[in-house]
């Protein structure tokens, strides 16, 4: 597995680029703001067979450059359901527009336990409410590896301020869910360096402390 991240746009969204090596198939993780040049850039000079682009949400951020990935590369964008709106209609989730963003069809919703396949490699869908109502982790557990969208960071959660923000309890069960993974795990965040499971459990108890208290 080769994991190329694309760090761009005015908030340093990363993009991912997950690659099976034995058979050049790849699929794209979020397209943040000027990562399709980049993007396409590497996977034409490495020969890469581009088969799908998996969104872990549809923030603005996550999405701007989706229309030109889509379009170059002719592949189908998967998202989970809760999130699709803002995906074919940028800015119905209530965030902010820094720059136009074209819409899109979205041509697969992901769902919580789903497995999906690039080459080789197979990807478990996590849903993870909480930042959004269809915020998805992606996990794959030969590798241990989870991609994790802005559920979890580097030494923090996702914004529980924003207008897509859920229920505090929502976010509290999708953390629970990720302190359960292996903690080897690497964590591939959208925003910020990797981290894993083990360094990120003191900030995920503390978090869910944190967030228990506003549902009292």
């Amino acid at each position: 597995m080769i994991v190329k991240r694309f760090s761009t746009g005015p908030i340093d969204t990363n993009s991912y680029l997950l690659i099976c090596p034995s058979s050049k198939s790849a699929a794209v993780i979020d397209v943040g703001q000027n990562s399709a040049k980049e993007l396409s850039s590497y996977a034409e000079k490495h020969q890469l067979k581009l088969e799908k682009i998996l969104l872990t949400h549809s923030h603005w951020d996550h999405i701007a450059d989706l229309a030109h990935v889509k379009k170059h590369f002719d592949i189908q964008v998967y998202i989970h359901q809760g999130d699709e709106t803002n995906v074919i209609n940028p800015g119905s989730d209530g965030l902010p527009l820094f720059i136009p963003i074209q819409g899109v069809k979205v041509d697969h919703h992901l769902k919580d336990g789903e497995m999906i396949d690039v080459g080789d490699l197979h990807i478990k869908v996590i849903h993870t409410p909480g930042h959004t109502p269809g915020g998805v982790c992606l996990y794959l557990e030969k590798q241990k590896t989870l991609f994790s969208g802005d559920t979890l960071f580097q030494g923090a959660i996702g914004r529980m301020d924003l207008p897509t923000a859920c229920p505090p309890l929502e976010m509290i069960k999708s953390l629970k869910k990720l302190e359960a993974l292996p903690q080897e795990t690497i964590v591939y965040p959208g925003h910020g360096e990797k981290t894993t499971i083990k360094q990120e459990l003191s900030n995920i108890h503390a978090m869910e402390k944190l967030l228990h208290k506003r549902t009292i």
